[in-house]
């Protein structure tokens, strides 16, 4: 006020740096206005200290958008190789994420439990997240289905679950990868009675009520010749994403001493990239070795 005072001294009521003094004031009241109280409605959604924060995300109608695009039965590498691209670009660009476990259609992504991400705000994390996963989708689609044109934009939905203790994130991870093995091997007999053996989806949904997986390996082998346990991991296992090292070799023009044209000389780097591996994580095997992700500074 001061120093609005002694300008309005110096000049004209009508000058310039008068009317800056009052706009500069008019802002300032503005930023207080009477309206500001409607941010009093906004929920606190900051998620619990020291916990395990996982974003899981699922295809909305998926079914359908398989269906309509054509995706190949009982499963379709184009279509998991998409997925794992897009939880890549996820981690990629929010690099709090710990680890990460596709199948079909979802991902779970695992934050950090001490990530101060967007001050752990639980709709930032599950809104980036999932609009990071879907607009990559669309992004990438045609790097995957070259000949298959996107009929319609995909859906995504998320949600957040807080996990305490590591044996608490362990188990879960390996919830959705005993659920990716009970899924595919439904699948697997189901696609194979309804593709060589001619039934109809209602007859084959007949056909498997009330059996057990040893009932469903038995009819993969006695009547399709197939061992399930000789399918591709990324089916059986899913796939996990996890940050590694890698040693890059490049190729980079330099200039030596004494010398007056510039070579080309490899060059070795180390970077950290995110890599998909396909595996079992139900057992100890996975988590003794690669023990920095459960480390107690995560």
């Amino acid at each position: 006020m001061l120093g609005c005072w002694r300008a309005a001294s110096a000049v004209s009521a009508g000058s310039g740096r008068w009317a800056g003094c009052v706009r500069g004031r008019r802002r300032l009241s503005m930023a207080k206005s009477k309206f500001e109280y409607v941010r009093d409605f906004e929920a606190d959604d900051t998620c619990l200290p020291n916990c395990w924060i996982v974003v899981r995300l699922d295809g909305r109608n998926f079914h359908r958008f398989s269906e309509q695009h054509g995706f190949k039965k009982p499963n379709d590498d184009r279509a998991l190789h998409l997925m794992t691209k897009c939880a890549q670009t996820v981690m990629q660009e929010l690099e709090d994420i710990a680890i990460a476990y596709g199948q079909s259609d979802e991902y779970s992504f695992v934050f950090k439990k001490k990530s101060r991400w967007f001050k752990r705000r639980a709709s930032k994390f599950m809104t980036h997240v999932v609009s990071q996963f879907a607009s990559s989708y669309v992004f990438y689609w045609k790097d995957y289905f070259k000949d298959q044109q996107l009929l319609y934009p995909p859906g995504f939905d998320g949600r957040i679950v807080l996990y305490p203790s590591n044996q608490n994130l362990k188990d879960y991870l390996s919830w959705r990868q005993a659920d990716c093995h009970i899924n595919n091997l439904y699948n697997t007999v189901f696609w194979m009675l309804v593709q060589r053996s001619g039934l109809t989806p209602v007859q084959a949904q007949d056909r498997l009520q009330g059996t057990l997986a040893g009932d469903k390996n038995e009819i993969l082998f006695s009547e399709f010749n197939i061992n399930y346990n000789n399918e591709p991991l990324i089916y059986r296992k899913g796939t996990v994403l996890i940050w590694q090292k890698i040693n890059e070799v490049m190729t980079k023009k330099i200039k030596l001493p004494k010398e007056t044209e510039e070579k080309e000389v490899e060059v070795s780097r180390t970077k950290t990239k995110v890599v998909p591996l396909h595996c079992d994580i139900i057992g100890d095997q996975f988590w003794e070795e690669y023990p920095e992700i459960l480390a107690a500074d995560s």
